[in-house]
């Protein structure tokens, strides 16, 4: 099929491809995993892209997500679906990284207040062209929350099922955007085992993370907006909380689409996945030398969006971050907990504590060597903070009692 024939615009889309066997799908159908139960990934016809964005094109457009919309699978304008996905702000963190060029990408300041509104952008506005009208998911809160905006937003009905201690903002942001929301006495991948079991009775479409190939795409969109920010270069270290690792495979794979575009060169930063110690499968796979991630028994970390015991992308989280030369780090809910609190009271950005894992790990690589004071280095803040719990506070004052104010 010629995309552009089914399209209002240029659209470059040729297939689908399995990440791990290669096998081509057709575009324009709904599918899940490939046959062999692995994520598939959407294959551009680049040289057309190449000859039709000239990369002064994109400079010109308006910094939001949609300025990429060539690199992107949506073949009708009519089924774009948006809240503002503003292109996110990079915040230097001098004080409490200790380090004069590390930033923070601040993917807080996205619709529904975090990066999961990326992947979700993308997925319901695919949904919407194919004719999906009913999808149920998995997650930890901010994804769910994503999730129930956009699909509330173009008519989609959505089941959304989340751990029984996922943040009470999470669960009453869902519900209120229209989700249909259940706690389950579980951990994410047993809720997204009973998602699974829906799907195959035909009770909805499974929008787990990488079970279907769109969420992908709008992550990726985070490693083209470096790109630009960076005046077409990248930074020497990226470290990203790691649970499913939608973002740091999107990224990857935005790096390359963007070398053979021709917009950057073969230079790639280190890739650092971030886990918590309390749940760390990547890591333990990494250090043992494997490719694919054994399940983590009895997770538990206070950072609940990389709480993901099994990932489906274990293996091409792991080529990636091998390839980049990089490391996957996990660190303690000490060490995290500390990040965020220096980070809010030194350089006054509140970090989630996914956010103030990756800040945690940083530290770490810098103390161990892994990479050096000068490096200009990105760490990813996926969600702003003042979703999550924070310590009391609170000392009390009476007006009528008010004399001496020097020991306030």
């Amino acid at each position: 099929m010629n995309p552009n024939l089914t399209a209002d615009r240029p659209t470059f889309v040729t297939h689908l491809e399995c990440s791990l066997t290669g096998e081509r799908f057709e575009a324009d159908q709904l599918h899940n995993l490939s046959k062999v139960g692995r994520p598939l990934l959407v294959r551009y016809d680049l040289n057309a892209v190449r000859g039709f964005l000239p990369r002064a094109m994109v400079e010109a457009r308006p910094t939001d997500l949609w300025r990429w919309r060539e690199l992107l699978p949506v073949r009708r304008t009519e089924n774009v679906v948006g809240l503002g996905e503003i292109e996110t702000p990079l915040i230097a963190i001098p004080k409490s990284s200790g380090g004069p060029n590390v930033l923070v990408k601040d993917e807080g300041r996205l619709p529904t207040g975090s990066f999961k509104a990326r992947g979700l952008v993308m997925a319901v506005a695919m949904a919407k062209e194919l004719g999906v009208s009913r999808i149920a998911m998995p997650t930890n809160g901010n994804a769910g929350a994503a999730l129930a905006a956009y699909a509330s937003r173009v008519g989609i009905e959505t089941i959304i099922l989340c751990p029984d201690d996922t943040p009470e903002v999470n669960v009453r942001e869902i519900a209120l955007q229209g989700g249909r929301v259940y706690r389950v006495n579980g951990l994410i991948d047993e809720c997204g085992a009973i998602v699974g079991k829906g799907a195959a009775e035909g009770r909805w479409f499974d929008f787990s993370t990488l079970k279907e190939p769109y969420r992908i795409e709008g992550k990726k969109t985070m490693g083209l907006e470096l790109a630009a920010q960076f005046g077409w270069r990248l930074p020497k270290a990226i470290f990203y909380p790691t649970g499913g690792g939608t973002g740091l495979i999107g990224m990857w794979k935005a790096f390359a689409e963007m070398e053979a575009l021709g917009w950057i060169g073969p230079e790639r930063p280190k890739m650092f996945a971030v886990q918590a110690s309390g749940c760390a499968p990547i890591v333990r796979a990494f250090e043992a030398g494997e490719e694919h991630a054994e399940r983590w028994e009895d997770a538990h970390t206070v950072a609940a969006g990389i709480r993901v015991p099994k990932a489906v992308g274990d293996f091409l989280i792991l080529r990636a971050v091998r390839e980049s030369g990089g490391r996957a780090l996990a660190v303690g809910d000490p060490a995290i907990l500390k990040a965020v609190e220096d980070c809010a009271k030194q350089d006054g950005l509140l970090l989630c504590p996914e956010g103030g894992a990756t800040l945690a790990a940083y530290r770490q690589a810098l103390a161990d060597g892994l990479v050096d004071e000068e490096d200009q280095v990105v760490l990813f803040n996926c969600a702003t903070g003042l979703k999550y719990p924070m310590p009391k506070a609170g000392k009390k004052l009476d007006k009528n009692k008010v004399g001496d104010l020097g020991n306030l």
